[in-house]
C-alpha cells in the first residue's frame, strides 16, 4: 500500500491512522443507515407497545427521514466552515442521546421528538464523516474507501431489516434503540483520539442562516410530499401543492445564494458535469435499494407470513450482496473508470429485479434482490466515485452534503412510488402488486443504465482526485 500520493502540486503524505480513521467513521455511518431499516421491522410492536395510530405510527419514520434528508447540507457547510472534527463529534452526541431517548419513550411525542433529535444528529455526521473521508484518501485508495464506505451505505440498510428482526423477536424494540448508546459512546472516546484537531477548509465566513432555513424548508417539504404521495395520491392537491412550495422555496434559496456574501452554497458546484452525474446516480441507486427491500420486506412478511426474525436472516444474503457489488466496484473503479462501473451496476440491478418479476416465490425473490442489490452496490461507488472526483478540500463538507441529500431524496422517492404500485398487495390482496413494482424498479434501473452511459464523464476518479488533494 502506497505511503504518499503524489498530485500535481507535489506530494502529498497520507495519514497513518486513515484506515482506522475510515472503520470508526464507517461504524458511525452503520448506525445512521442501519436505523432506517431497524426501525421499519420494529414498527408494528412499537404502535402496539405504545397505542400509537397509523398515521402517528409513519412519523416514527418519516420524523428521522425529515431531519437527516433537510438539514444534510447544513450539516456540510458546516463541517468546511467549523471543522469536521467538531461536527462528526457534536453529531455524534447528540444522535447517541437521541436513541437513549427514544429507547426508554412511553409515549408518541417522547418517541417522534427522540426521532427528530436522532435525524438531526445524523444529518450532521454523515456529511461531516464523508467529507473526512474525501480528504483523508487519495487516488485509487479513495476509491477503495468510498467502496467500504458505500457497502457499509447499502450493507447498513439490508443487515437493518436482520437486527431490527432479531432484537424486536428477542429483548424487544426498544433494543433497536439502546444498541446505539454503548456503540456511539466507545466510537466517540476513539474518534476523539483519532480525528485531527482540523481547522475549518473554506474561508473565513458565517453560516448563512436565510439559506440554510430554506433549502432545509424545501428538502423537507418535498420529502414530506414524496413520503405521502401513496396515500394521497400522486395527483392530489396536498401533493401537487407540497412538490410546488418546495420548488418556489428552492427557487427563494438560489436567489438567496447569488446575493448573500458566504453563501450556503456555491450553486456553480451543480453545474459540474460529475457532481451533476454522480448526484443522478445516487438519487436512482437508493430509490432503487430502498423500493427492493421494501418490497422484499413486505412480500415475506405480508404475502408469505413470514415472522420478522425469519425476514430478517432471509436479508443476509441480500447484505453480503450489496457488500460484495461496493467492494468489488471499489477495486475496480480505478482502472475501469466510473462509468462502466455504474452502466454494468445498474444492468446487474435491472437483471436481478427482473428475476424477482418474473418468478414468484420466497427463494427467487431473495435471489433476485440479492443479485439486484449486487449491481446498486456498486452503483452507489460509482455515485460517490464520480461526485466526489473533482472536489477540492474547501468543497468537501457541502459536496458531501450534496450528495446525502439527494440520496434521501432517492429513499423517499422509492418508497413512494413502489408504495403506490404495490398497494394492493402491501394491503393483502393479491401479489400482482409486488410483481408490477419489481418491473418498475428493473425497467428503471435498465433506463438508467442508458442514462450513465450518456451522463458520467469517462474520467478515472482515481487520477482525478489526485490533481484535487491541495
Amino acid at each position: 500500500m502506497a505511503d504518499q500520493t503524489v498530485g500535481e502540486t507535489g506530494t502529498v503524505a497520507a495519514d497513518p491512522k486513515r484506515w482506522r480513521l475510515l472503520t470508526l467513521l464507517g461504524v458511525a455511518q452503520f448506525m445512521l443507515i442501519l436505523d432506517v431499516t431497524v426501525v421499519a421491522i420494529a414498527l408494528p410492536h412499537i404502535g402496539t407497545d405504545l397505542g400509537l395510530a397509523r398515521d402517528t405510527l409513519t412519523w416514527v419514520v418519516s420524523a428521522y427521514t425529515l431531519m437527516f434528508g433537510g438539514l444534510m447540507l447544513l450539516g456540510g457547510r458546516a463541517a468546511d466552515l467549523l471543522g469536521a472534527r467538531r461536527v462528526v463529534l457534536a453529531g455524534l452526541i447528540v444522535f447517541t442521546v437521541a436513541s437513549l431517548v427514544t429507547g426508554l419513550a412511553d409515549n408518541a411525542t417522547t418517541v417522534i421528538g427522540g426521532r427528530v433529535a436522532q435525524g438531526i444528529g445524523a444529518a450532521m455526521l454523515s456529511p461531516a464523516a464523508l467529507s473526512v473521508v474525501t480528504k483523508t484518501f487519495h487516488g485509487d485508495e479513495r476509491n477503495k474507501a468510498l467502496g467500504i464506505w458505500s457497502a457499509l451505505g447499502g450493507g447498513g440498510s439490508a443487515i437493518g431489516v436482520l437486527l431490527g428482526g432479531l432484537l424486536t423477536a428477542g429483548p424487544g424494540w426498544q433494543w433497536v434503540f439502546y444498541i446505539n448508546v454503548p456503540i456511539g459512546v466507545v466510537v466517540f472516546v476513539l474518534l476523539s483520539r483519532t480525528l485531527s484537531r482540523d481547522l475549518p477548509t473554506g474561508p473565513r465566513a458565517r453560516l448563512d442562516v436565510p439559506g440554510a432555513l430554506l433549502v432545509t424548508a424545501g428538502t423537507g417539504t418535498a420529502i414530506y410530499a414524496l413520503i405521502n404521495a401513496g396515500d394521497w395520491g400522486w395527483l392530489s392537491g396536498k401533493t401537487l401543492g407540497l412538490l410546488a412550495a418546495a420548488v418556489v422555496l428552492y427557487a427563494v434559496f438560489t436567489a438567496v445564494q447569488r446575493v448573500v456574501k458566504s453563501p450556503l452554497m456555491d450553486l456553480t458546484i451543480l453545474a459540474r458535469r460529475p457532481v451533476a452525474a454522480g448526484t443522478f446516480l445516487i438519487l436512482v441507486a437508493t430509490a432503487l435499494m430502498i423500493a427492493v427491500f421494501f418490497l422484499g420486506s413486505f412480500y415475506l412478511q405480508h404475502h408469505q407470513g413470514y415472522g420478522p426474525l425469519r425476514t430478517g436472516l432471509l436479508f443476509l444474503p441480500v447484505a453480503v450482496a450489496t457488500i460484495l457489488g461496493a467492494q468489488l466496484a471499489g477495486r475496480s473503479i480505478g482502472s475501469a473508470g466510473a462509468r462502466k462501473v455504474a452502466v454494468i451496476g445498474l444492468l446487474i440491478a435491472a437483471a436481478g429485479t427482473a428475476i424477482a418479476a418474473i418468478w414468484s416465490g420466497p427463494v427467487m425473490v431473495v435471489i433476485g434482490i440479492s443479485v439486484g442489490a449486487a449491481g446498486i452496490g456498486a452503483a452507489f461507488v460509482a455515485s460517490s466515485a464520480t461526485a466526489l472526483a473533482t472536489i477540492a478540500h474547501h468543497e468537501a463538507g457541502t459536496a458531501s452534503g450534496l450528495l446525502s441529500t439527494f440520496h434521501e431524496f432517492g429513499a423517499a422517492l422509492g418508497v413512494a412510488v413502489v408504495s403506490s404500485i404495490a398497494a394492493a398487495s402491501i394491503a393483502g390482496t393479491t401479489g400482482a402488486g409486488f410483481t408490477g413494482g419489481f418491473t418498475f424498479a428493473a425497467i428503471t434501473a435498465a433506463v438508467a443504465a442508458l442514462l450513465a452511459l450518456l451522463v458520467v464523464p469517462t474520467l478515472k476518479p482515481s487520477a482525478e482526485a489526485a490533481t484535487h488533494t491541495h
